[in-house]
């Protein structure tokens, strides 16, 4: 499986749900806490160009927030792009 990393909050009902759906597929997250860093946030924007949590990148691929990989598990291309 590639490597999942999600920025997040500690509130955000969204990333729980990412985090469950992930877990589901056996999938580790490596969770980038924004609320306790600044300038991770600041990191995320830049990188993604959006302000919301969940961000969440496949490998190198950016997936988005949680409805974006709600609708690629959906549409099932999202077990094609965990695998290595």
């Amino acid at each position: 499986m590639k490597r999942v990393q999600m920025y997040s909050t500690g509130m955000c009902p969204f990333c729980v749900m990412a985090k469950r759906l992930l877990s589901q597929k056996g999938v580790a997250v490596d969770e980038i806490r924004v609320d306790e860093d600044q300038s991770r946030r600041e990191e995320m924007m830049r990188i993604t160009g959006r302000r919301t949590v969940p961000q969440i990148f496949v490998g190198e691929t950016h997936v988005g927030g949680y409805d974006d990989l709600s609708a690629m598990n959906s549409a099932g291309k999202l077990d094609p792009l965990l695998k290595d």
